[in-house]
């Protein structure tokens, strides 16, 4: 796994260093005490790292927390998760159309604070999943996902999924990614049958496909459950990268992602910010 690590690292340009790159912990190992909030310091910089369930619950108890700690920080940075799709002026609106995500960019927003993506660029996480992964995969992964996360968490129907998923991928060819074979959901739909006969339509995609933890095998995945621990790896290695950076800067720095991140950061976060 060491090499793994050392390969995406070096893949990323990554200005980790080999010893707390070799921290992050993979989704194949079972974490016993998990972390779910890391809060660290290097000179006047001050990280904290907020591990969030997914839900789009205005009334979620989680969200009155993150408020709670954002206010008491008052960050210079928010770091988001995913996308940056339009945030709402209402705070309700906010959670319930981008969940965690949406809230923390509508505090930003509110309070002035500067906002970075934590994550890579499609463009190079794509350019990563292709050396293990066929055009069609990776593509198949993207929208599948997408469509879980429209069905379950925001419990859109079919109609709406549907030109949600040709809306995203009319984006992806605008921003250059053009390695993906898709250009409608129709070709999605047509891919999708070519592994999947269950659920009988491409939408119904379950989100146990895509849990980076859990093989494919398992869940009935085919490939979307490795395809999905290729990205956590690789964007693991970015989160930390970036979180450290702005945190070297002397900022204070307020980040939340979905809540696993936090367990296999934490160690390689905690070597790079006291790593001169």
């Amino acid at each position: 796994m060491k090499t793994f690590i050392l390969l995406l690292s070096l893949a990323a340009g990554s200005a980790i260093a080999a010893p707390c790159s070799e921290r992050l912990i993979p989704y194949t190992t079972p974490i016993e005490k998990p972390e779910y909030q890391l809060s660290l310091a290097s000179g006047s910089g001050q990280l904290t790292y907020i591990g969030a369930r997914h839900s789009s619950d205005p009334d979620d108890k989680q969200f009155a927390e993150i408020e709670r700690q954002w206010n008491a920080q008052r960050p210079h940075i928010a770091f988001y998760e995913g996308p940056n799709r339009p945030v709402p002026a209402g705070r309700e609106d906010a959670i319930r159309q981008t969940g965690e995500s949406g809230f923390l960019r509508w505090l930003a927003a509110r309070d002035g604070a500067e906002l970075r993506r934590l994550e890579p660029e499609p463009k190079d996480e794509t350019t990563q999943l292709l050396r293990h992964f066929s055009a069609e995969q990776v593509g198949l992964f993207f929208t599948l996902r997408e469509a879980a996360r429209l069905r379950e968490r925001r419990q859109l129907g079919e109609a709406e999924i549907t030109r949600a998923i040709d809306q995203l991928l009319e984006r992806a060819a605008g921003m250059g990614l053009t390695a993906i074979p898709f250009r409608t959901s129709a070709d999605v739909a047509q891919a999708y049958g070519r592994y999947w006969q269950e659920p009988a339509q491409w939408w119904q995609a379950p989100s146990r496909w895509f849990d980076p933890a859990a093989k494919s095998a398992d869940t009935g995945g085919v490939f979307t459950n490795e395809v999905n621990a290729q990205s956590s790896a690789f964007r693991n290695i970015t989160m930390v990268e970036r979180l450290a950076a702005a945190v070297r800067e002397g900022k204070r720095v307020f980040a939340v992602v979905g809540r696993d991140h936090v367990s296999h950061q934490a160690d390689a976060l905690r070597c790079t910010i006291a790593t001169p």
